[in-house]
């Protein structure tokens, strides 16, 4: 009879456990709900930033690889344009009016114009230092002009690739 009791009330026990846990179940079904929906509000929070920095991320690396694209090209535009300064004077002597040459100074002159070169600098613009390299003054004071261009500045878009020489007026 002793062995019976415990085994009842063990049952009884674990009956009452089981009515408590239901209870738990049935009143806890809001708790698992909103900590899953916590948990999913966090995940998407975290998806949401990883994304927005993997974007600026790819919009950085697009950035400095056209940076360096430009780098790049503006270094080679650069060299070419002592090629240009002696197809300009060659041109001034004369020796470019016909022939083989002639064609080739055409060609660099248009892949220069192809790739957005300008050439800057003519008698009568106003002075600015930052794209003009004065190498003589014979101004008098009031708004210096250029005078004579020694050698013809370039630039690539927004980029001076060589200040132009001037005497200023």
């Amino acid at each position: 009879a002793d062995g019976a009791a415990p085994a009842d009330g063990t049952a009884a026990d674990a009956t009452a456990a089981d009515a408590d846990g239901a209870q738990a179940d049935d009143g806890g079904d809001d708790d698992p709900t909103s900590a899953l929906q916590a948990q999913l509000d966090e995940r998407t929070a975290d998806l949401q930033r990883v994304s927005a920095e993997f974007a600026n991320y790819r919009r950085r690396v697009e950035r400095d690889r056209q940076s360096i694209i430009d780098t790049a090209k503006g270094s080679v535009l650069t060299e070419l344009l002592g090629i240009v300064d002696d197809l300009d004077r060659a041109r001034e002597h004369g020796d470019l009016e016909e022939g083989p040459l002639k064609v080739f100074a055409d060609k660099v002159h248009a892949l220069l114009a192809s790739q957005g070169v300008e050439a800057f600098g003519e008698e009568g613009d106003a002075f600015d230092p930052a794209i003009h390299e004065a190498v003589q003054d014979e101004s008098d004071g009031s708004e210096p002009v250029l005078g004579t261009i020694l050698r013809k500045g370039y630039r690539h878009g927004e980029r001076t690739l060589r200040t132009a020489m001037v005497i200023v007026r």
